[in-house]
């Protein structure tokens, strides 16, 4: 980020750097005004894709689904980094579009992601398919994604293992999503999700 503002003048680099820090601070706990620190650097540095991604990033976590789409795209454009996808594709189903978030497993940029934005990927177009009340297709895309080696957890996979779980419970194969969840509760170290008490809940 520090040798994208290069490119501003001293003064707006240091103006657009204080507000991009105070939106990463306000983000989880005030993404509202995390927001409007954001949208603050955007206005001397809008060419700088760090900030035009930041800014969409902070409305994403204020549900501000069509700015956050825009600007994530304007930081794809610039940058050519398309780590935010599975976000974009996210905003799609917010805005009661998932046949377009289906779209984004079709980019040619997917198979060079990293795997825990390809795992978050799958995660939203299966979310996208359950939106469209499409439940086998759903459960499908986890199923041709990768990932559901239960030996082999990597990054993301807790929260992989969890979406499949839940479909899974959804389609009521009540005994397939006990397993998926446990396996989602041992992977996940950092307790990012419910996974053991769904399963217990299941039993």
């Amino acid at each position: 980020m520090r040798s994208e503002l290069r490119s501003l003048s001293k003064l707006a680099a240091e103006f657009v750097g204080a507000h991009l820090v105070a939106a990463g601070q306000l983000i989880d706990t005030d993404p509202q005004k995390a927001l409007e620190h954001a949208r603050a650097a955007r206005g001397r540095g809008a060419r700088v894709a760090a900030v035009r991604e930041a800014t969409g990033l902070a409305a994403y976590h204020a549900g501000e689904w069509a700015e956050a789409l825009s600007e994530l795209r304007a930081a794809r454009r610039i940058s050519g980094d398309a780590s935010n996808i599975a976000v974009m594709a996210d905003c799609e189903r917010a805005l009661g579009r998932p046949e377009r978030a289906l779209k984004a497993l079709d980019d040619p940029v997917v198979p060079r992601l990293d795997i825990s934005t390809r795992f978050e990927l799958l995660i939203v177009v299966a979310g996208a398919r359950r939106d469209l009340n499409q439940l086998d297709a759903a459960l499908a895309v986890f199923q041709r994604g990768g990932g559901l080696d239960p030996d082999n957890p990597r990054p993301g996979s807790a929260r992989l293992w969890y979406a499949y779980a839940d479909a899974l419970a959804a389609a009521g194969r009540i005994e397939e999503a006990i397993q998926w969840f446990g396996a989602a509760a041992k992977a996940d170290v950092d307790d990012e999700t419910d996974a053991a008490d769904r399963a217990a809940d299941l039993l």
